[in-house]
């Protein structure tokens, strides 16, 4: 987790002049200290502000104007959760897009790795790091670079196509679950590749019956055409077949 890597989500804005402003957030004060007395020895890198709470951070880290926001990825008994450092990045993200947010955690958790990059966080790190490691994280993302973990990041981006698929599948059964009965039948029989005759004969309906309830369902579904029909049902078909049956 210690690497210093630039992830697939890197991007590098040009530098800005003088030397890097950074703000702290933990709630142990003598973690606090001990990043901010490490930092401030180093050459080109002022310490703006601190907080000890996300209400504290929250207030302060847009008055100070910093270019890094060194934030505990746990803050105690807050409110916002075991993860409240990631929703004090998410909240300042929103307020300032320019912001570089550094994570800083006792965990190697990849739930938080996760909810960090949901965040827009540009890096994470864990506390074991050492001081020269955590000042080149600094300034990697001060210079406008993401600096991730490239192995927990593919775990993450693995975990993120997924649930991606997730969300296009829960949003084709809410459609489906728009179609009358009769519909889902129609439907069922243009991914079997029937003609609207066919259809007709097969359900002993009026072709031009058969025709206008295609219309509806084509509407109800948002596609334009039956094939689009046809692949949204051999979509839904590939997935039940991949569900295992159980036996009893």
């Amino acid at each position: 987790m210690n690497d210093l890597a630039k992830s697939p989500l890197s991007t590098t804005p040009p530098q800005s002049a003088g030397p890097v402003r950074v703000f702290i957030l933990d709630d142990h004060e003598v973690v606090r200290r001990g990043v901010r007395d490490l930092l401030e020895a180093e050459d080109g890198i002022d310490v703006v502000g601190e907080a000890s709470n996300a209400r504290e951070a929250l207030a302060r880290v847009p008055a100070s104007r910093p270019q890094v926001a060194v934030l505990d990825v746990r803050l105690g008994d807050d409110p916002r959760g075991d993860h409240a450092g990631i929703e004090v990045c998410r909240e300042l993200r929103a307020l300032m897009p320019e912001l570089a947010c550094l994570m800083l955690t006792s965990f190697d958790d990849d739930e938080a790795l996760f909810d960090a990059i949901m965040a827009g966080a540009a890096g994470y790190v864990l506390k074991q790091i050492n001081g020269a490691d955590l000042i080149a994280a600094v300034r990697t993302v001060a210079s406008g670079t993401s600096m991730l973990d490239p192995r927990t990041t593919a775990r993450v981006m693995a975990r993120l196509r997924g649930h991606q698929r997730t969300h296009a599948e829960e949003s084709e059964a809410s459609e489906l679950e728009q179609l009358t009965a009769r519909e889902r039948q129609i439907l069922d029989l243009i991914g079997e590749g029937l003609t609207n005759r066919e259809i007709a004969e097969r359900l002993f309906l009026a072709e031009k019956t058969v025709k206008n309830r295609i219309s509806s369902i084509l509407a109800k579904l948002g596609v334009g055409r039956r094939i689009h029909a046809a692949m949204l049902v051999g979509r839904i078909k590939d997935r039940q077949a991949q569900i295992p049956v159980r036996r009893i």
